[in-house]
């Protein structure tokens, strides 16, 4: 056979190679040592057989074809690509897109040009930035060798992307990495590493696809396939939102709790971004469809044919493959001519939002060259100096002399031909090119890249509030409402709390910090304040409509309207239309006006009525415009033309509405005095000329369109199609580089977007735009000119993204300017929206701990606002939080506070909070301080929810008397409220009351006339969990009775509930109470199964790994105890889902004790082959540790496995003697070392290995001697006695029987002793008889075993005595006159001589 092949079917074993860039996965030979052919890991095809042979030709160097059309490939080549191979369209593997579509490929190579260097690379491409610091991705590295072909059924060159993303938990005050969360995390990994569906769908749902989890390395192994995917995990990555993602998934729910430690933490996530850049790169070959810039210099020389396309510098390319490595289809953004382009002419634009922003906005004309690029300098505001004089050539044109000081109207963006100036010198306003003046001495908008107004963030952050503040507040309200003023509580019973308790010293240090939020003296001091102080609840935040904030309350002006009469004889009168020219004939904007260029076309309703449709008003408009011609009035004109080119947009007569403005343009001549109707015609009319494909008309108007769109802040929007305008204008700005236009028109895309309600389509934009805020921070700036965060978090709430809408709100920092979402948006934003993580909504009884944090924000803010019932809300509904995840010590902190705002508010308030603070000093055992603050509220009202707890607080401090007349008194309240579920409260109050005093059966009766009570009332959660306790309870007095069939139907019972509800943990209690009962109580082995799977099952489903490898550890022993082969099956399979639990959790001791338990099931299961490699994986485990102690156990236990069994017994030795005895001496366990050479002795006589019977019989001897227990010396003797006899050694045989009848009490202490005296008497009287021929010596034995058998009274053992005893011929005749030895023969050992 030659070498690398095999015969052998199937022979191929997966080997993985997890590295990072390494491939995924491939089939390698198992049978064959010299096979090294591997599967094309895309096809997933077995081969039948290896052969040796090469088939394929021009495959690549070291690939062959499988003879059964399958792929293979040798192990030489599959480090030629770093990321390995992507499977073609022709491959099985790759004819799925996962739901992404099919898209075109690129046929060929990449490049060969990009590898050898022939290009300029630009500087950031080294940088390995990809994303938004950088203008270009990096091209692969300069000395990697083209990609050869690696699989004949593969296209080459195809990738196929991996790269590993590493996470850090790191503290912000210390700069250094938190060992405890890091550990935590990495456990937290490991356990979802078994059931990995939740970190599959997370990072689906950021836009990659998750290979495996390597927690091990703290790292996740991702894979793209779509540019797509690159584009959107590249901006998450770059906002911050992949970390904050992670936070969610990896952080348990006590870390929550801890404000403090979660304001100190943050989880840094780190990826290779040249390894991304590289893959964005590979994906954009494979598409063959992108833009890219002319790179100067390194095209000319291949420029000879006349299909060369002619490039200028810097110049926009769309490329399309053609087939063809060197050469590409590429048509000119400039000048919109087509021809082919060499590859080394092409440097592909990096950024992904780009890409796809050119492709999906494509327009019908090229480039208009009217913008410049500038990256570098700022928008400013302010006054400038002329640098030379100008004479406008229009009348929009400013004139200005040098040196003449010159107001910025709006902003001054850098690269615009133009901006909108005030000569201070003359006052005029107009036009100013923007060089010919210097605005070095202007003013930044602010530090940083900011492009926006203060006044212009209120619209965009305004729309995820708009409506959710008081729903929010409405939300906290009702969480924090409790029923415990009517409705009694079961005595420590509350079915939202995660129990068992937590004692208050085992509460996160973070609750701590409740004292200080806020004095008591302060909360005293405002008792004495007014009560218009006293905010109320969402007062300081009353939402504002955008025309609020905007037009200041346009509604509450006096607007004139105008009444529309068509009648025929009024429509020649000039007086009839005198008011309205007059009024539309003003040389100034006025508030009025701004109706006109709404979207809304307000106006209608706003300015115009009495007529009957939209005809009446154009006929109308139209006299009145012919009137205002007559008259000269020239801005009524121009408005009148305006509107009715609008009515023309609405109705799409776009021809019709230009006819409209180009009139409008005529006939104004001094414009600026209302600055918005400028604007709005020449924005409307360049979007007409643009739609219309108008290009000379569109290219004479745009740049003055392009300042007034962009640079007057806050105008307004006057029609839907603006927004192919400001795509054009972002195209232009990408085109030439302009970083602060490029911002500035993407916050107007944004703006417009969710004006017209499409946010959909926003979402690309506002998340591009926020990564611009975040990129270019300037020095000092804690945060960017706009924090879209809330925004966004609404639009991913919009979309079903839970993750990215938690992460993108917990990165929100409330501001305070007005309409914008506050603190209390926020904490109940992340409250509402967490539960949806694990597909839950909202629910009273399971809040998530995570918005914990945010609550103690608001809370803070509202403290600093002395907004007091929503302070008292908010600590209500943190206590609450903090009881259901049992932190019982901080839920008091909170309700103590509550309990002091409630005074403050009035007595019903007062009287709730302070009833919940009773209540929870009761849940923590506190009966002291509870029966302090209930005893004062029962001497003022006779509540029976008050007489309930107080009995509470007297049965805790052993009152029982006195508790169980308060039981009484609620009993009798309840009665005449006509409560039944109070009633039935208290009587199981009662009951509970009698069982923990003994009185069984009084407990019954109170209990099952509350089961009754309650089964009445069946129909909701909590009353059904109450019941659920309340069986509980009375299974426990029927166990007490002996009731035993009764209380299996109570604790059954009980459980129906909790699977009723699917309540988790109610479940888990009972389960846990059915398992001690059935194991302990009424032991039933397969009952006691059926239940520990259920409690194995609930452990699970909680992610408690723990609490799952306790019950799979007793599932694994029960299923033993039945002993048949299925069973034993079973056991072992709970042993190692044990062994991987401990070692996911790193618990190297009991992961150690399941590699030996696995190994003893393997023994009993007769798989011989594995049992010492699982007992040695398990000793390894402890020594590994340095845990000697532990070790030795294992090597006794697993010796005792063979020492115990029927096979192999032999095999104890090695870890007897091996093992075990050198650790024991190591460690100095003299009392090990002695039971393991007894074993040993013991095992050697069994297997008739005398001589080393001796040996260790002998080592035990000496070892009991010195240990000093006469109990051991005894076992040591006997067993040495044992070993002297089998060896024929009968005098040194005897004495040391002789030495253990010596270690013996002279007075018999009991039946079972006088029968060891007989057997052994017996045994030396014949050993000396038989073998030592010592008559009188066997005679003297026999008469003392005789003694021995009339103490125990056994006849017939007399009877056969008295018969040895007979047969010897000088024995004597009566036992009394025995003497203990007849000869002089040596007996050193029972002489007190030692063991030699």
């Amino acid at each position: 056979m030659p070498e690398g092949s095999c015969t052998a079917a199937n022979p191929f074993l997966l080997v993985l190679d997890l590295s990072p860039g390494g491939a995924h996965g491939a089939w390698g030979c198992r049978n064959s040592p010299g096979c090294r052919w591997q599967r094309c890991p895309w096809c997933c095809q077995l081969p039948p057989r290896c052969q040796g042979k090469s088939v394929g030709q021009g495959g690549g160097p070291g690939s062959q074809a499988a003879p059964d059309g399958g792929c293979w490939i040798s192990p030489q080549v599959r480090s030629v690509s770093p990321a390995g191979p992507a499977p073609p369209s022709s491959c099985p593997a790759g004819t799925g897109d996962n739901g992404g579509g099919t898209r075109p490929r690129h046929q060929g190579h990449i490049p060969r040009e990009w590898h050898q260097g022939t290009i300029p690379i630009p500087r950031e491409w080294h940088q390995g930035r990809l994303g938004w610091q950088s203008r270009a991705a990096p091209l692969p590295r300069q000395d990697t060798a083209p990609l050869a072909p690696l699989w004949p059924c593969c296209l080459s060159g195809t990738p196929f992307h991996q790269i590993s993303l590493s996470f850090s938990v790191e503290s912000r005050s210390s700069r250094c990495r938190n060992s405890q969360l890091q550990e935590a995390a990495r456990k937290k990994l490991w356990a979802l590493g078994s059931d990995d569906r939740g970190v599959c769908a997370l990072f689906k749902e950021l836009s990659a696809r998750l290979v495996c989890t390597q927690a091990h390395e703290d790292r996740f192994l991702l894979t793209f396939k779509t540019l797509e995917e690159v584009w959107k995990f590249s901006t998450y990555l770059t906002l911050g939102y992949v970390g904050s993602c992670l936070e969610q998934l990896l952080f348990a729910q006590e870390f929550w709790l801890d404000c403090a430690l979660v304001e100190d933490t943050e989880l840094r996530v780190t990826m290779d971004e040249e390894h991304l850049a590289t893959i964005y790169m590979d994906l954009l070959l494979q598409e063959g469809n992108f833009f890219s810039r002319a790179v100067p210099g390194a095209w000319k020389s291949e420029q000879e044919g006349e299909e060369g396309l002619q490039l200028c510098r810097n110049e926009l390319i769309h490329v399309k493959s053609v087939g063809q490595d060197s050469r590409w289809e590429g048509m000119s953004l400039l000048t919109g001519q087509r021809g082919v382009v060499p590859m080394p002419a092409l440097q592909p634009i990096a950024q992904p939002f780009y890409q796809w922003f050119l492709k999906n906005y494509a327009v019908s004309f090229g480039v208009s060259q009217e913008v410049s690029g500038t990256s570098s300098q700022a928008i400013v505001k302010g006054r400038c100096m002329a640098t030379k004089d100008h004479r406008g050539a229009t009348w929009d044109e400013l004139s200005f002399s040098k040196g003449d000081p010159i107001e910025i109207i709006g902003f001054f963006i850098p690269g615009l031909p133009w901006f909108v100036g005030k000569s201070l010198s003359t006052g005029s306003i107009g036009f100013v090119p923007t060089q010919h003046v210097n605005p070095e001495a202007c003013e930044p908008l602010g530090k940083g890249f900011v492009f926006l107004s203060e006044e212009e963030k209120s619209p965009v952050l305004h729309v995820p509030c708009n409506g959710d503040e008081q729903h929010f507040v409405t939300l906290l309200g009702e969480l924090a409402h409790t029923d415990i003023t009517s409705v009694y509580r079961l005595a420590g019973f509350e079915p939202t709390a995660a129990f068992p308790q937590v004692p208050p010293e085992a509460a996160p240090h973070g609750s701590k910090e409740i004292q200080v939020l806020q004095s008591w003296e302060e909360i005293n001091d405002w008792a004495t304040s007014s009560t218009s102080e006293l905010s109320s609840p969402g007062s300081e935040t009353a939402p504002a409509t955008l025309e609020d904030v905007l037009l200041d309350k346009l509604d509450d002006l006096d607007y004139p309207k105008f009444f529309i009469d068509l009648n025929a004889g009024h429509m020649d009168d000039a007086d009839v239309f005198d008011p309205m020219l007059t009024f539309l004939n003003q040389d100034s904007f006025v508030p009025s006006f701004q109706s006109f260029y709404d979207l809304s076309f307000s106006f209608l309703h706003s300015t115009f009525y009495g007529f009957s449709d939209e005809d009446e008003l154009v006929l109308y408009l139209e006299t009145s415009r012919n009137w205002a011609k007559r008259t000269r009035s020239v801005w009524a004109h121009v408005r009148l033309c305006f509107l009715l080119g609008k009515l023309c947009i609405k109705k799409v007569k776009l021809s019709q509405a230009r006819v409209y403005f180009e009139e409008a343009m005529s006939v104004l001549d001094r414009g600026f005095g209302d600055l918005p109707l400028l604007a709005a015609l020449h924005v409307s009319l360049a979007s007409i000329y643009l739609k219309q494909n108008m290009k000379h008309k569109f290219s004479s108007l745009l740049g003055k369109t392009v300042t007034l769109l962009v640079c007057l802040p806050g105008r307004s929007f006057s029609w839907e199609n603006e927004l192919e305008l400001l795509m054009y204008i972002l195209r232009e700005s990408i085109a030439v580089g302009n970083a602060p236009l490029e911002a500035r028109v993407c916050f107007l895309i944004v703006q417009l977007f969710l004006q017209l309600g499409r946010t959909e389509e926003v979402l690309p934009f506002l998340e591009h735009l926020q990564c611009l805020s975040i990129t270019w921070l300037g020095p000092g700036t804690r945060s960017g000119p706009l924090d879209a965060a809330a925004t966004l978090g609404y639009l991913y709430d919009k979309k079903c993204l839970p993750n990215l809408a938690l992460a993108s709100v917990r990165s929100f920092v409330p501001g305070s300017t007005k309409g914008t979402p506050t603190p209390i948006w926020r904490a109940g934003f992340i409250l509402q929206n967490a539960p949806k993580l694990l597909g839950k909504q909202l629910d009273r009884s399971s809040m998530p701990a995570v918005a914990c944090l945010y609550l103690k924000q608001a809370l803070q803010s509202c403290c600093d606002s002395r907004a007091v019932p929503m302070q008292r809300t908010l600590c209500a509904v943190l206590s609450r939080m903090f009881l259901q995840h049992g932190l019982l010590h901080g839920a008091v902190c909170y309700a103590a506070r509550a309990a002091a705002l409630g005074r403050l508010l009035g007595e019903e308030e007062a009287f709730e909070s302070s009833l919940s603070l009773g209540w929870l000093h009761l849940l923590q055992q506190q009966p002291g301080l509870a029966r302090a603050i209930l005893q004062g509220m029962a001497s003022k009202t006779q509540g029976g929810a008050v007489h309930n707890l107080l009995a509470m607080a007297l049965s805790g401090e052993g009152r029982i008397q006195e508790a169980a007349e308060n039981f009484l008194r609620a009993l009798h309240k309840a009665k005449e409220m006509g409560s039944r579920r109070n009633q039935a409260v208290a009587l199981a109050n009662l009951g509970q009351l009698s069982l923990s005093c003994g009185a069984t059966q009084l407990a019954e009766l109170y209990l099952l006339w509350a089961v009754r009570l309650f089964a009445e009332l069946q129909g909701h959660q909590e009353l059904d969990m109450e019941l659920a306790q309340v069986l509980l309870w009375l299974a426990q007095a029927m166990v007490d009775r002996q009731r035993m069939e009764d209380a299996k139907l109570c604790y059954e019972l009980a459980l129906g509930f909790g699977l009723k509800w699917q309540n988790l943990r109610s479940q888990l209690h009972v389960t846990e109470r059915l398992c001690h009962f059935y194991s302990r109580v009424c032991p039933d082995l397969q009952a006691c199964i059926t239940y520990h799977e259920h409690w194995a099952s609930l452990a699970r489903q909680l992610q408690d790994r723990e609490l799952e490898g306790n019950a799979r550890q007793a599932l694994s022993q029960l299923y033993q105890a039945l002993g048949t082969p299925e069973a034993l099956r079973q056991s072992l399979d709970c042993t190692k889902q044990c062994l991987r639990i401990f070692i996911d959790l790193e618990e190297a001791a009991r992961a150690a004790e399941a590699w030996l338990q696995a190994g003893k099931l393997y023994y009993l299961l007769q798989e011989d082959e594995l049992v010492e490699m699982y007992f040695q994986a398990g000793i390894q485990t402890a020594l590994k540790g340095d845990n000697f102690s532990l070790a030795m156990d294992l090597y006794e236990k697993a010796g005792d496995t063979f020492f115990n069994g029927s096979r192999d017994r032999a095999r104890a030795v090695e870890f007897y003697r091996g093992g075990a005895v050198p650790l024991a001496r190591k460690l100095k366990a003299t009392q090990t070392e002695l039971r393991l050479f007894n074993k040993l002795a013991e095992l050697q006589i069994s297997l008739q290995g005398y001589e080393k019977a001796l040996e260790f019989a002998t080592l035990a001897a000496r070892l009991s001697l010195r240990v000093g227990d006469q109990l051991q010396e005894l076992v040591a003797f006997h067993r040495l006695a044992t070993a002297y006899d089998l060896l024929h050694m009968y005098e040194m045989a005897e004495d040391c029987y002789l030495k253990t009848l010596a270690l013996r009490p002279p007075v018999l202490q009991s039946s079972a002793e006088a029968l060891y005296y007989c057997k052994l008497y017996w045994h030396l009287g014949n050993l000396t008889l038989h073998k030592l021929k010592d008559e009188q010596d066997a005679s003297s034995y026999f008469l003392l075993a005789l003694a021995a058998a009339t103490e125990l009274g056994d006849q017939e053992l007399q009877a056969l005595l008295r018969a040895k005893l007979g047969a010897i011929p000088r024995a004597p005749g009566a036992p009394e006159g025995t003497p203990g030895c007849a000869t002089d023969r040596p007996r050193w050992l029972s002489e007190g001589g030692h063991v030699v």
